[in-house]
């Protein structure tokens, strides 16, 4: 059914977006419900006045005319989705993109305006919410590979104090430590939640806590322990873009009786493999030139096999590069850092004791 003049005159008339319309000399002749919600004005207010109230300044009423007028946004006589300020009554400052026309006469003369001018606030405040996730997303990558840094350099310490105080009283110093682990786990439990409400969805987490084992990184350390004869002689190559992460864990995996190669990212990683043998590949997920994706598939095709473990700063997939290596069939455990060194050494005697 043909839709009637006088129902699309109602449907303007109560549209939620801005209708303004103008005679030639710019007088408001046309002023819709939407715009008195927006703008503030009631009709009678409007009606009849210069249409530049509605702007910050006359220059700025110049402008959007200047675009009606040019071929430039949309053709000639007409502007799509043009970005201008209104004024409300209150004084506020209201983002808007109108899509205007300039009406004409019989004789080809200009007859007057109308524009509808939507109200961008709520879209920009998405954009801005956007912005600052992917903005909390990285300062929780940056914030998270120095914990993983402090973990292990605390472990490390403490397996040297307990060697150098032999019999003697180490209690004070192995509190201390323990002091050092617990903020750990309260910045790590602030980041992983900075890392949930910037991600705003929980798939990451749901989808991922079946098949793989997310491992819980607020765990306390249980103390000195022998290495597992499991890992002595392992070879281990860890692939990691931060310099101290790839440090500290070669460090950590050293003391366990481990024999540890590093690589930068997943092309040095190749390299490594071409030229020596490896029982695990430990990789981190976000990497320059190859991710932890990649070098996965890669590894699976030239090496059928070689295990690989996954960890990440990241508190959510933001790649799908776990998501997809589990397509894939990786079934390593995913770590998010910083990793705790007892459960790293659990799921490396797991993974190892498998190919045995």
């Amino acid at each position: 059914m043909a839709i009637t003049r006088e129902r699309l005159e109602e449907l303007i008339a109560r549209s939620s977006d801005i209708v303004v319309g103008t005679n030639r000399k710019g007088i408001v002749d046309y002023y819709n419900d939407g715009a008195s919600e927006v703008l503030g004005y009631k009709p009678e207010e409007v009606l009849g006045s210069f249409v530049g109230r509605f702007y910050p300044d006359i220059d700025e009423a110049k402008r959007v005319l200047a675009a009606m007028r040019s071929a430039k946004y949309g053709g000639r006589g007409i502007c799509e989705s043009f970005r201008t300020t209104f004024v409300a009554k209150s004084g506020e400052r209201i983002p808007v993109a109108i899509s205007g026309t300039i009406l004409y006469d019989e004789a080809g003369g200009e007859d007057g305006t109308i524009g509808f001018a939507k109200d961008l606030r709520a879209i920009l405040a998405k954009d801005k919410l956007a912005t600052c996730g992917e903005v909390a997303i990285g300062l929780s990558h940056e914030i998270s590979n120095p914990l993983a840094v402090i973990v292990n350099q605390a472990e490390l310490l403490e397996r040297e104090i307990e060697r150098l105080c032999g019999e003697h009283d180490s209690s004070v110093e192995t509190e201390r430590l323990d002091a050092i682990r617990r903020e750990v786990a309260r910045i790590t439990e602030v980041v992983e939640r900075l890392g949930e409400i910037a991600a705003g969805e929980s798939y990451e987490t749901i989808d991922y806590v079946g098949p793989v084992r997310m491992v819980d990184l607020r765990r306390r350390h249980a103390g000195p322990h022998a290495p597992h004869p499991a890992l002595r002689g392992a070879r281990i190559l860890v692939v990691d873009d931060d310099l101290g992460i790839r440090q500290s864990l070669a460090e950590l995996l050293a003391a366990e009786g481990c024999t540890v190669s590093t690589a930068g990212d997943g092309v040095e990683a190749l390299e490594m493999l071409e030229r020596q043998g490896f029982d695990l590949v430990l990789s981190d997920v976000v990497m320059p030139r190859m991710d932890g994706y990649e070098l996965f598939t890669t590894v699976r095709r030239r090496y059928p096999g070689l295990p690989i473990l996954m960890m990440t700063a990241f508190h959510y997939d933001r790649d799908h590069v776990i998501k997809r290596s589990r397509m894939e069939g990786l079934e390593g455990v995913i770590f998010k850092k910083p990793v705790d060194p007892e459960r790293l050494r659990d799921a490396l005697v797991e993974t190892l004791g498998k190919r045995s």
